[in-house]
């Protein structure tokens, strides 16, 4: 899943986008499905594909969709040692870092619980654009988002686990850590704005497929990649095809189409979506059962992400 503050960041750059037609509903439910179905494809992936080798072959495939996209596009960069450093840290807070750390944490929890914790991600947004930028501060609905937000990450983990910080709530703390990345990315975003978004696309998969390639390689945790791929099922092998095609190069395709048709504010909705989405996919086709308290941590969540779209139009 791409950063959807990163994508309204990217919004800004592209000519004024007209009424959304039914067509760009459509297009958005899609892409939610396919951003929300990702947990799933992990949780099956992760039984024998260890996260960090699992980053690096996503990283691969999707690379493989959005280069050869970008050059057919005549997109190009000017590179310059600023330029060079912003991608390498979007690609390391946008893609390598939180695709690892929520792969990592879905050893230990169900994909549609990741899903819920993903959905914080705005409000991380928030209190970080406040910190570290000039026209994007807090007001009184931006912190009520913020604070619904995190109420919702106490009321799935637990205040008593959160003391404890037992197996799975080092998991869950995880995946949010992942929703921490992507908001560290939405503020690194900002700072290329005006570059060609297709280009900019195709180099920070680049980059992060040259970051996760060693590590992978010589991890601990993650093993030489020839042993583990061929413990793998040839489903678990799909997932993680699928990953990189669907989920990360071809999403992000559709992501810039729905963007350049509808604007970034509609686009902003699919955060209500994507939750919805992952608890959908993991209740029906992985047969997990929510319990009352994830139900409950949804609903607070998405009213935070109501609550910040409500104080960011103020």
């Amino acid at each position: 899943m791409a950063s959807v503050n990163t994508a309204q960041t990217i919004g800004r750059t592209v000519s004024p986008a007209g009424a959304p037609g039914m067509a760009d509903y459509v297009l958005l439910v899609l892409l939610a499905a396919i951003w929300g179905s990702s947990f799933m494809f992990i949780k099956i992936a992760v039984v024998t594909v260890p996260p960090a080798t699992m980053t690096a072959m996503r990283m691969i495939t999707a690379t493989a969709v959005l280069l050869p996209v970008a050059l057919a596009a005549g997109a190009s960069l000017r590179f310059s040692p600023r330029l060079i450093g912003l991608l390498c840290l979007a690609a390391a807070f946008g893609n390598a870092m939180p695709f690892t750390l929520i792969a990592w944490g879905q050893q230990g929890i169900d994909s549609g619980l990741a899903a819920i914790l993903m959905g914080t991600m705005p409000m991380f947004t928030l209190l970080l654009a406040h910190l570290f930028t000039h026209d994007e501060k807090l007001n009184g609905l931006k912190l009520v988002a913020v604070l619904l937000g995190f109420a919702g990450i106490v009321v799935l983990i637990g205040p008593q686990k959160l003391v404890q910080l037992g197996g799975q709530t080092i998991s869950q703390l995880a995946v949010a850590g992942g929703a921490l990345c992507y908001a560290i990315n939405a503020i690194i975003s900002k700072r290329l704005l005006g570059e060609p978004r297709m280009a900019v696309a195709a180099a920070v998969m680049a980059a992060s497929m040259l970051m996760m390639l060693p590590v992978a390689w010589t991890s601990d945790f993650a093993g030489a990649m020839g042993p583990v791929v061929s413990d793998a099922s040839l489903m678990q092998i799909a997932s993680v095809v699928l990953l990189g095609l669907l989920h990360t190069g071809i999403a992000t395709l559709i992501m810039f189409r729905l963007i350049s048709n509808a604007g970034a504010t509609f686009f902003s909705q699919i955060n209500f979506l994507v939750p919805v989405f992952g608890v959908f996919w993991g209740t029906a086709l992985l047969g997990e059962r929510p319990e009352a308290n994830a139900f409950a941590a949804l609903a607070l969540i998405l009213a935070g992400i109501a609550v910040a779209r409500k104080g960011q139009r103020r």
